[in-house]
């Protein structure tokens, strides 16, 4: 359940309530893809990361280990050790993205294992049967995900789609939440709009799916290569017709500046695999900007990676020691990076839900947007 507390302009500030935790809004979901983050850090290192939800990929562990292997485990959050809130993906986006070989019929997908090529079926069914083995706190529906730019008649009709795959969701999440075995039979149902960028289509499918009254409701298919102003000025058009009383999650979103934006139109969740990603090739987020610690310049650096920054890397290592550690190739230098920059995303959200608290949002945007973006 959702409960607005505050807004400024169109900026909010909330709290979400699931059986697995209170989420205070807005909030940075921290990308597990395989049940880890990728650069060593455990369920377990996420606690001291300030992490408040942990996104797990629906694709990628029904491959390897499987989705029953984990549910005969208990579920994604005994299998990972994580006790809070998991949130986890349709395998919509992997499968149109990975899969190179892919048939798109009514019933659902088709599609070849990146891993070994062995032919698979997904539809909407099976996805809510995947996510439910898993037990996550929240589902995501089977949505398509088109590729930007589309031509205008084939985005409309998988728009369509979309919505008709979403009313198959909710009928057979409804039946697996019922049944004595399921892993958690409070499993949530996130809906998630689509329509590439053309505003009338992602306005009408966004209505359409608003009226099937779900947990909360995802911008898809943004972030996927579009200039950054039209992903604003897309989620400016769809926000006034998203249910006011439910959460709104932009999905693979972003930068720090992408997060300001996103909150300052009306978002509540995010998730990117931006700060581990970039993490992994010697690029720490800062409140000056991103560093780049490949550079020769820290060679001899003293500093903490972000003089302002309480994490338990600033706390205790050097850009030098951290600059040491890639040039040389060892596996602590990405374990260390990522770390910081989970941490740095999820106290990013901790200031931006005090300013929030505090009156001073806009305030807050303009001081940090453009050094959040700069590179060092």
């Amino acid at each position: 359940m959702y409960r607005l507390l505050k807004q400024e302009g169109a900026a909010r500030r909330g709290e979400f309530t699931t059986v697995h935790g209170t989420v205070q809004t807005p909030a940075f979901m921290n990308v597990a893809t395989a049940g880890a983050i990728k650069g060593a850090v455990s369920a377990y290192d996420l606690k001291d990361l300030h992490c408040q939800v942990q996104l797990c990929n629906t694709y990628h562990l029904h491959l390897r280990p499987g989705d029953e292997t984990v549910k005969k485990l208990g579920g994604i959050r005994t299998f990972t050790g994580w006790d809070g809130p998991v949130l986890t993906d349709s395998g919509g986006f992997q499968v149109f993205s990975l899969a190179k070989l892919r048939n798109i019929k009514e019933e659902g997908v088709t599609f070849a294992s990146h891993i070994d090529g062995r032919r698979i079926f997904m539809g909407p069914e099976e996805s809510m049967r995947i996510q439910s083995n898993l037990g996550s706190t929240i589902a995501m529906a089977f949505d398509e995900c088109v590729e930007n730019p589309a031509a205008y008649e084939y985005a409309k009709a998988s728009c369509a789609r979309t919505a008709r795959w979403l009313e198959r969701c909710k009928q057979e999440m409804a039946r697996l939440n019922s049944r004595e075995d399921a892993v958690n039979p409070h499993q949530l149902l996130f809906g998630i709009n689509q329509g590439c960028t053309f505003e009338d289509l992602r306005v009408e499918h966004m209505k359409r799916i608003a009226d099937m009254d779900l947990d909360g409701y995802a911008i898809g298919g943004l972030a996927v290569g579009e200039p950054t102003q039209e992903m604003y000025r897309i989620i400016e058009a769809v926000q006034p017709h998203m249910p006011k009383e439910k959460i709104r999650y932009l999905m693979g979103v972003g930068t720090p500046a992408n997060i300001l934006e996103g909150v300052r139109r009306g978002v509540d969740l995010f998730d990117c695999v931006m700060p581990s990603r970039n993490a992994r090739h010697g690029h720490a987020f800062t409140w000056e900007g991103c560093r780049n610690l490949m550079n020769k310049k820290y060679e001899l650096d003293e500093a903490p990676l972000d003089e302002d920054c309480q994490c338990p890397v600033c706390q205790k290592f050097t850009r030098a020691y951290i600059h040491h550690l890639f040039k040389a190739g060892e596996m602590l230098a990405m374990r260390l990076t990522v770390m910081h920059n989970l941490y740095f995303y999820n106290h990013l959200m901790e200031e931006i839900r005090q300013a929030l608290d505090e009156g001073r949002y806009e305030s807050f945007c303009q001081e940090h947007v453009e050094a959040l973006g700069r590179r060092i």
